[in-house]
């Protein structure tokens, strides 16, 4: 059996070592990606076809996805699938439908009432990765909610295949969504194309989706030039807090269902038990020979952690820290263990509860944030797709009845024309 990183009691010291994930050069691919954000913000339509035929080795006279193919892509789906995705989407929109709110409107003082009102992003666009992994999932996730908040324009980007394709499977989940456009192109010049706006691509006021590094690092960088985007959501990654209760060969099909995503995913398994790990590692051997993927995952594993503390209190502390994108509680004292949870991106309890499901068709949004961010990002939601307005009326005893509060707080920062817009209207 292949030679795990296997930890006992790790240091708090050493944690931070232990959370780091597999990325590549920060400062390198940086520059890479804005010299991508420069060139399509510059040259527009011709810079993304030039990218298109060096990433994805296909020359395209037409970005977007015509009706011919939309409807083509319907027929190319199996029926299982398509009921497949019908059921995620029915508790996809059950869960999310869930989140809205009402208008509720709050007397602040006699006279003073504030409310707050959720008004639709105009405006939004979604990456959808195609490469190893056509994630036509993600569609669901963000297409869903967008189609509750009643987004009015709603586009597209993916990278195309060789024969200059998007997945069948994309387009039909896209098409179920209420999605206005789909366009044929991938990587950190898509995320510009839908930050800037070409010829073709309009530029929109919010970016979702995950993908590779590059696409993470376009987003980040237009969020500095004040576009908005989702979170920071780079390659993926589990962390399973288990005890003896919990069945080696569930956990192994769990850290091997996130190893599978891309070789730079991450899996970390923190027990109290060493001889758990053991049996896990075990199952993971015999699992992976079985996998497509196997390769993809093994180089995966190379990034992974098994951490050994004396007790699940300490391993919780440990997630705590490391922020996991997905953390699956395998022990029978999931509840407890569960209220101890301050950071991570979406929580799994119990045997019965892979992560899997969250990334289908529980109903919960899989567009989680990744890379430590859970500590001050959530994932998305319905709320993601709003804007929150504030607004107020006063009535002129309301604002006799807080005019010396405002007065008086205005003189004593030197703001005098703030001072004089309430004196003006009580004089």
């Amino acid at each position: 059996m292949k030679n795990y990183n296997i930890i006992k009691n790790p240091s708090i010291s050493d944690w931070e070592t232990l959370s780091e994930r597999a990325t590549s050069e920060a400062q390198e691919i940086e520059q890479r990606v804005i010299d991508v954000l420069k060139k399509v913000k510059g040259e527009g339509n011709k810079a993304l076809k030039e990218y298109t035929h060096q990433f994805d080795g296909v020359s395209l006279g037409n970005f977007q996805v015509s009706q011919e193919e939309m409807e083509e892509a319907k027929t190319q789906i199996p029926e299982e699938l398509k009921e497949a995705i019908q059921q995620a989407y029915q508790n996809i929109e059950k869960f999310h439908q869930s989140q809205k709110t009402a208008i509720i409107k709050i007397e602040t003082q006699k006279g003073i009432t504030c409310w707050r009102k959720n008004i639709p992003i105009q405006k939004v666009g979604f990456y959808i990765p195609g490469g190893t992994a056509p994630l036509f999932s993600t569609v669901l996730m963000l297409g869903v909610p967008a189609q509750i908040a009643d987004c009015p324009e709603v586009i597209l980007c993916s990278p195309p295949n060789k024969e200059g394709k998007i997945h069948p499977a994309i387009l039909f989940t896209a098409n179920l969504v209420g999605v206005s456009k789909i366009f044929k192109v991938g990587g950190g010049q898509a995320i510009a194309a839908m930050g800037y706006g070409t010829e073709t691509i309009p530029q929109v006021y919010k970016i979702f989706g995950p993908g590779n590094q590059y696409v993470t690092a376009a987003k980040m960088l237009l969020a500095k030039e004040g576009l908005a985007i989702d979170m920071p959501a780079g390659p993926s990654e589990v962390l399973v807090l288990a005890d003896e209760t919990a069945n080696p060969a569930f956990v192994a099909s769990d850290l091997l269902s996130q190893a599978e995503h891309g070789v730079d995913s991450q899996v970390v398994l923190v027990t109290d038990s060493e001889s758990f790990i053991q049996k896990t590692l075990a199952q993971v051997e015999t699992q992976l020979a079985a996998l497509p993927r196997a390769e993809i995952a093994r180089q995966s594993l190379e990034n992974s952690r098994f951490l050994v503390f004396d007790s699940l209190g300490q391993g919780m502390n440990f997630s705590n820290f490391y922020a996991p994108e997905h953390l699956i509680i395998a022990s029978k004292d999931y509840e407890s263990l569960a209220e101890k949870v301050t950071q991570a991106g979406s929580v799994f309890l119990g045997n019965y509860s892979p992560e899997s499901v969250g990334d289908y068709a529980s109903g919960t949004n899989h567009t989680l944030p990744t890379n430590g961010y859970a500590q001050a990002f959530s994932g998305v939601s319905l709320d993601s797709f709003y804007k929150k307005v504030t607004f107020q009326h006063l009535t002129q005893q309301g604002l006799k009845g807080i005019a010396k509060t405002v007065e008086t707080m205005a003189a004593a920062e030197g703001l005098e024309a703030h001072k004089n817009a309430v004196k003006i209207r009580r004089s």
